[in-house]
């Protein structure tokens, strides 16, 4: 007799901790988990890290898969590895080599721990300036640039052992919403949607990417009815069917907003596995992921659902990625090849003046950006005047609310001292400032690049905030390198 699948097969579970303790080994033992989503607070060093690899693997099986969310930029879980650089700085660098190298750089420090599945290139087509939750993560606003970098990353990722998981299909670039907190519509034509969103998608499909991840968005034109990764319209329709896509499809969290709040755990997954899911990645409380869990059983158990070709597809991608850990000898190369591509991708906007080394300057900047669903936490005031402090005769104005900043107010103490007036950026969200006539002498734009349209001053962008961001920034303004990356969104040069 056929032993029954586990629906523990099909679903990516969520831990709450560095290590595993007595509780999570019994209930991913039980219900035979075979995938994980690791997130900074399971995170606490490299070793640490290594050994909880080892130990997901020995309860896991052979079939393990063990992802993170390891985009670059503001989206990385590890702080003792070099930061690889945001998608926007490889498209602003506009390098394909680079952007491969660099993916290979990100395979190497993932393997070395034994992780398995990065969930990136994030393919997703930024045309929106209002988006909430894209920003750096997208290499840019063409569609062929887009496709043609995510490509080559995915290349770089999996020819050193890391599965690659192009996201999020149809596309969260043309948002104003963000899914994590509710549910967003895009209310493109179809035309219009293959001419921009779909294409990297699709590009990816004939370049076999090994995964896919779905967005929690509706899309009247494909579907009015289901978000996207509930919709067997797209994902069985489009995806499988007219595209001819075989590799793993997996939901994004089943614990957004998006979907938790308007379709319920249980239902939510079962839907997305009838839609064409292979992989519920049901994140959030383990009593969630339990319910979860259940309901696809009871689904496999009644035979409304066919569990083999979703488990066929991820044993196949499991054994082509094993979680072994791999030695990285070329650790001290790899670190450096990071620091010199976040360098490549500052860019100009404007014609600004630097600042003469010395000299006296007025940094305005947010008091503290905080942690925002994917994202982590951005850059503080301090920590961004501690970087730049040995070049200028520095005064720092920290602020908590953008729009209550007295400008002209500001722009008299900084002539008043012969200071020039420098305004920091460092938010993934934009700011409403209100400046009257005042303008900034240089706007430092260390995060979400559609702030340059927020500020009337020429700009230095680094698509980032991490230490290789802020390197890169110091050399401009020390004089010592140049900006010569280019904005690859539209509207922003």
């Amino acid at each position: 007799m056929t032993q029954t699948v586990k629906a523990g097969h099909l679903l990516m579970a969520e831990l709450f901790g560095t290590r595993l303790d007595d509780q999570t080994r019994v209930y991913l033992t039980r219900y035979e988990v075979r995938a994980v989503c690791l997130f900074r607070r399971n995170i606490e060093s490299e070793a640490q890290l290594t050994q909880l690899c080892a130990e997901l693997r020995e309860i896991m099986g052979p079939d393990a898969l063990i992802a993170i969310d390891q985009e670059g930029g503001g989206v990385v879980r590890t702080d003792f590895w070099a930061f690889p650089p945001s998608a926007l700085a490889l498209g602003a660098a506009d390098d394909l080599a680079l952007s491969e190298q660099v993916a290979q750089a990100n395979a190497r420090f993932l393997r070395s721990a034994g992780i398995n599945w990065n969930f990136a290139p994030v393919l997703d087509v930024n045309v929106n300036a209002l988006n909430p939750v894209i920003g750096d993560r997208a290499f840019g606003s063409d569609p062929e640039s887009v496709a043609q970098h995510g490509l080559a990353y995915a290349r770089g990722l999996e020819v050193f052992g890391v599965a690659a998981c192009a996201k999020h299909f149809p596309g969260h670039g043309d948002t104003h919403q963000d899914s994590h907190l509710e549910l967003p519509t895009v209310n493109r034509s179809r035309p219009e949607l293959e001419a921009t969103e779909l294409r990297p998608f699709e590009r990816a499909v004939q370049a076999g990417v090994s995964a896919i991840m779905t967005a929690h968005i509706v899309f009247p034109a494909l579907d009015a009815e289901h978000p996207a990764t509930l919709s067997r319209k797209i994902l069985t329709g489009l995806l499988r069917r007219q595209w001819g896509y075989d590799g793993v499809i997996i939901t994004d969290s089943m614990g957004m907003l998006a979907i938790d709040t308007h379709y319920g755990r249980g239902a939510a997954a079962v839907q997305a596995l009838h839609a064409g899911a292979d992989m519920i990645m049901a994140l959030g409380p383990t009593e969630a992921q339990i319910e979860t869990l259940e309901a696809m059983q009871a689904a496999i158990d009644d035979g409304s659902f066919d569990p083999a070709p979703a488990q066929r597809r991820l044993s196949a991608l499991a054994r082509r990625f094993p979680a072994q850990i791999r030695p990285q000898p070329e650790r001290g190369a790899d670190t450096l090849l990071l620091q010199r591509a976040w360098a490549r991708g500052l860019c100009r906007v404007g014609e600004g003046v630097r600042p003469a080394l010395g000299s006296k300057a007025l940094l305005v900047v947010r008091r503290e950006e905080a942690e925002r669903n994917v994202s982590e936490a951005g850059l503080s005031a301090h920590r961004l005047a501690a970087a730049l402090g040995d070049l200028y005769d520095l005064t720092l104005h920290q602020y908590d609310d953008p729009a209550a900043l007295d400008w002209p107010a500001l722009r008299e103490a900084a002539d008043g001292a012969g200071a020039a007036l420098l305004l920091a950026t460092t938010g993934r969200l934009r700011s409403v400032f209100s400046f009257g006539s005042v303008r900034p002498d240089l706007h430092l734009c260390l995060w979400n690049p559609y702030a340059v349209l927020d500020v009337p001053a020429p700009a230095l962008v680094t698509c980032g905030y991490r230490p290789e961001a802020l390197a890169a920034l110091r050399a401009y303004l020390s004089g010592q390198a140049e900006a010569t990356g280019r904005m690859p969104l539209a509207g922003l040069t």
